[in-house]
Formats: structure tokens, C-alpha cells, sequence
């Protein structure tokens, strides 16, 4: 998918969270949204999912030659972040047949995969709520992933992980990202080394 960016500006009440931001993401590019906490760099991934209007500017998406509204852009995309929240009382074989309700699985992949690549196998019936903070990061990533969507949004994708979490994470984009358009927020650099492409959001301000 490609998205360009247009004169593109977000405040809260009287404060320009970024402003007169101007750029093109490529389709199939690798890039990092970075800057410090709070600098806006979650609002801004929010802007480009379509769930925050811009305050000015514009936001163009394109699938292949098609151009997608705004309003039909979450049907191209999958996101995962800390602060999206699971129904913690679904078990999890539960949550994912909720999810991919709304999702088509990436070719490959089933529903018995997915609790695979988790290694969650003993978890099936477990209910979200019980599961700690890393575990539900991680089930928040592999919903995204295996979701067959042209465009992957991950905002601090490693949060609440050990390094045994961290590789599988690098494991995780190896193998579910080529092809598609990633956008990564982060301050870590584990968490981006592989994006070619570098946004900073203290250049918009």
C-alpha cells in the first residue's frame, strides 16, 4: 500500500502534536516512526490508521492503482500496540476465532498455527485475563501478522518482552513482513534496525 502525506497536522485543544508533515510511504518499505515518549509518534500511527481525523492536511491511500477511502482503510491494514485492548474474557482459541471474524488469515495459516507460533498450545482454553502482559503483547503481534493485510502497524511492538521475546519478535517480521508496507513507533532500536527509512516526529513540530 502506498500513503502520501500531505501537509498533514494533529492538535489537542491548542498544542500541534506535528504539523505541515509532507511524505510518501512506498509499498512494500520498511519504516520507523521514532522520537522520545509523548512525542507523538502513537498519534500519529493513529492518524494514518484512519482512527484520529487529521486537524489539516490529508492522507492518501493507495492499493496497487485502486485508491481506498479513508473510511475502508482498516480493512487494509492490521495493528498492534500496547495500548489496544484484548476481551479478556474470551479464551484464547476464542479470541482468535473473534478477530479472524473480521480478518482473513495469511495464506499458511490457521487458526491451530497461529496458538503454534504463539507456543501457546497449553493455553488454548485459558482465558485472556489469566495470561501476564508479555503474553498478551504477544498475542496482540501475531493477531497483526497473520492477518493478510497489505499494510502492518506496530507501535512499541516489544513492549513488557525478555530477550527471548525480542528474537522471537525479529523471527516474527522475518518471516510474516516481505511484501508488505511496515510501519514500526518506536525509541528502541531492536525493535527497528531492519526499516530502511527513518521518520522523525520532532522534524513536524
Amino acid at each position: 500500500m502506498d500513503i502520501e502525506i500531505k501537509k498533514l497536522g494533529r492538535r489537542f485543544n491548542r498544542d500541534w502534536i506535528f504539523r505541515n508533515m509532507n511524505y510518501r510511504i512506498s509499498s512494500g518499505g520498511r519504516y520507523a516512526v521514532l522520537g522520545p515518549n509523548g512525542s507523538g509518534k502513537s498519534t500519529f500511527l493513529q492518524v494514518i490508521s484512519g482512527s484520529l481525523t487529521p486537524s489539516e492536511g490529508d492522507v492518501v491511500y493507495r492499493f496497487g492503482n485502486t485508491a481506498v477511502e479513508v473510511e475502508k482503510v482498516y480493512e487494509q491494514l492490521s495493528l498492534a500496540a500496547p495500548y489496544l485492548e484484548l476481551v479478556e474474557e474470551f479464551t484464547l482459541a476464542e479470541c482468535i476465532d473473534f478477530h479472524f471474524r473480521f480478518k482473513t488469515y495469511i495464506p499458511g495459516t490457521d487458526a491451530s498455527q497461529v496458538i503454534r507460533l504463539l507456543g501457546f498450545e497449553k493455553f488454548a482454553g485459558r482465558e485472556i485475563r489469566y495470561f501476564s502482559s508479555g503474553m498478551k503483547q504477544r498475542l496482540k503481534l501475531v493477531l497483526a501478522v497473520c492477518s493478510d493485510t497489505p499494510l502492518l502497524l506496530l507501535d512499541e511492538p516489544t513492549a513488557n518482552f525478555d530477550e527471548q521475546g525480542i528474537s522471537w519478535y525479529h523471527s516474527l517480521i522475518e518471516r510474516f513482513s516481505p511484501g508488505r508496507t511496515l510501519i514500526i513507533c518506536s525509541n528502541q532500536p531492536h525493535e527497528y534496525d531492519f526499516c530502511t527509512e527513518r521518520i522523525s516526529v520532532l522534524d513536524f513540530k
